[in-house]
């Protein structure tokens, strides 16, 4: 049996007992039926809008005022929020809103409010989005773009505080020091041990990771330290490592590793001003617990 669709049936949507309406062609029926169908007297530009997903005609004036209306809608939210940033900085605007920012630079036209709330909800925080790894990122689903604006803010944000470590002596301008060494470790998912070389006046002549371990765990070769120290003419180092538990209490390990590296150093004249160890929980100093 032969069947005719009525004039207003939504192009593209299910018809009656499961017919399947596409242009000028019905599916769903027999193939011998098919082949007495006659094109429908009708145009998709006839189709006005209806109840029930029924279809609409791109040509509409109200679809086209429709689409401008979100358009603007979004370019309005975007410059809003762009303006109360430029106004009152960080301190004006949510956390969420502070990510959405970031995340304009990498997604130029689609709404990133609710991408900026789902990131802060997996992982806790801006900064904590920020200092993820890139594989982190991805396996949250964000693409190569936003991954590398992310990072990009993130190693942005080194260079200032390191600069801030280079302006002067190491000595004179310790909560800097504090701030640059807590912002590169202290939220890294495995353990990592940095040396930092000094020269005569305490000034910044290496910064450099020596080893990366496992979660409570990495090597450290004195020996090896004492070789880097002799190639960059250092006349001081200050150690640091992370506890990716969150807590920045030395361990039994931590004392005996300080130990041998300040005799390896001793013998060649190279003090050991400190050892930091810093983690999500705050930090702690040999020096300033009378350790060293």
């Amino acid at each position: 049996m032969s069947s005719r669709t009525p004039p207003n049936h939504p192009i593209g949507s299910s018809g009656a007992l499961g017919t399947e309406v596409t242009g000028t062609e019905v599916t769903g029926i027999d193939s011998d039926d098919a082949e007495k169908q006659e094109p429908f007297d009708f145009a998709p530009t006839d189709l006005k809008p209806g109840f029930f997903g029924q279809a609409v005609s791109a040509d509409d004036p109200t679809v086209v005022s429709s689409a401008i209306s979100e358009q603007d809608m979004k370019k309005g939210h975007r410059d809003r929020l762009k303006k109360r940033f430029l106004r009152g900085g960080a301190s004006a605007i949510e956390d969420y809103e502070l990510l959405e920012l970031l995340l304009f630079l990498a997604i130029p036209r689609r709404d990133v409010k609710p991408l900026a709330k789902k990131l802060i909800n997996r992982f806790g925080s801006v900064a904590e989005v920020l200092s993820r790894p890139v594989s982190a990122l991805k396996a949250a689903g964000l693409s190569d773009s936003v991954v590398a604006a992310l990072k990009t803010v993130e190693a942005a944000a080194l260079v200032l505080a390191k600069d801030d470590v280079l302006a002067k002596p190491v000595i004179s301008s310790w909560q800097a020091l504090l701030q640059y060494v807590r912002l590169a470790m202290a939220r890294k998912d495995r353990e990592q041990f940095r040396v930092l070389f000094l020269d005569k006046k305490n000034r910044l002549i290496g910064d450099e990771v020596q080893n990366e371990g496992t979660i409570d765990h990495t090597a450290v070769y004195p020996r090896e330290i004492a070789k880097r120290a002799l190639e960059l003419s250092a006349s001081a180092v200050i150690l640091v490592h992370n506890h990716p538990s969150g807590d920045p209490q030395p361990s039994k390990g931590d004392f005996s590793m300080t130990t041998e590296i300040k005799d390896a150093l001793s013998k060649l004249d190279i003090r050991v001003h400190d050892h930091i160890i810093v983690s999500r929980g705050g930090y702690s100093s040999f020096k300033s617990m009378g350790l060293m």
